[in-house]
């Protein structure tokens, strides 16, 4: 017995039957997709907001369910943009189309701005977050304004974001990152890296000034990278005197990774960020389909 439970700790069954779960919930919703899409939301309330989310076509089960959870949670907004990487077909553009008449469906390259630098459309030659950066950069921002990613989840708690846009404060507000995932090479000193941000979610009332990332990016001798894009909003939310959320509620975190349970679930929380490696906890909330 001793030795079996020494085996089952080994293998952690826990870990990985939250992994499997999450798969086979995840194919399940994705099969459903076109029932999922036409169910109605219970949501009466406008709000005058707008949201953009960057996704692909392999994240449409995620971003099916991220719009919905803000409709939900939040209020049905004036729009709902989401930009395509250029990979998603006609059918999945549809289905998107068909949860609220305020979603709607941009390709990338008919979404980025044209005069952005040069280094920019470089980075985005070659990596998809390069292509993500392009599209923050590009946000019209005319009244509040929301960008969140496809694995974003809103709770309950969600109601908080209907005070701080309705705030007379205009700075920016960024997700507080649980670690420093950061392209060292653009930050200029050590102290450049504190309070990390991350890039999956944010609220701007104001357009934000690019400058001092964009001539970060430009003068990089070497070739951009996977954190480059979230240093460049890093760089941009302190520069623009951004204010990050409260953790507690807006939550990114991994110290559930190696759990079943999902630790950040519950009617206070606004929104998780589902990042890599828990994002199979994604598909542990019941209702995602209401």
């Amino acid at each position: 017995m001793i030795l079996l439970k020494g085996y089952l700790k080994l293998i952690n069954v826990d870990y990985r039957a939250a992994r499997t779960q999450g798969y086979a919930v995840r194919s399940i919703y994705r099969a459903a997709l076109p029932w999922i899409v036409k169910l109605s939301i219970e949501q009466t309330q406008k709000v005058n907001i707008v949201v953009y989310s960057f996704s692909c076509d392999r994240d449409l089960p995620e971003q099916v369910a991220s719009i919905r959870s803000f409709i939900r949670h939040v209020g049905i907004p004036d729009k709902f943009t989401v930009v395509s990487d250029g990979s998603y077909s006609p059918a999945s553009c549809q289905l998107l189309r068909q949860i609220s008449p305020c979603v709607e469906v941009v390709d990338f390259a008919r979404f980025m701005k044209k005069d952005l630098p040069p280094c920019v459309y470089a980075y985005a030659n070659i990596h998809p977050l390069g292509k993500k950066l392009a599209v923050l950069i590009s946000l019209p921002v005319e009244k509040v304004t929301i960008y969140a990613d496809s694995d974003i989840l809103f709770f309950p708690g969600a109601e908080e974001l209907l005070k701080i846009t309705g705030s007379s404060d205009l700075r920016p507000r960024y997700l507080l990152d649980c670690a420093t995932a950061l392209d060292e090479r653009l930050l200029d000193k050590t102290s450049e890296n504190f309070a990390p941000v991350n890039s999956g979610f944010m609220v701007l009332q104001k357009p934000l000034d690019w400058e001092i990332p964009l001539k970060r990016l430009a003068e990089l001798r070497e070739t951009a990278n996977y954190f480059t894009e979230q240093t460049s909003l890093h760089l941009a939310m302190h520069y623009n005197q951004g204010v990050n959320f409260s953790p507690e509620q807006f939550v990114v975190n991994r110290d559930d990774e190696f759990i079943y349970q999902d630790r950040h679930c519950s009617s206070k929380v606004a929104l998780r960020h589902y990042v890599s490696p828990v994002r199979h906890k994604f598909w542990f909330h019941p209702g995602l389909g209401k």
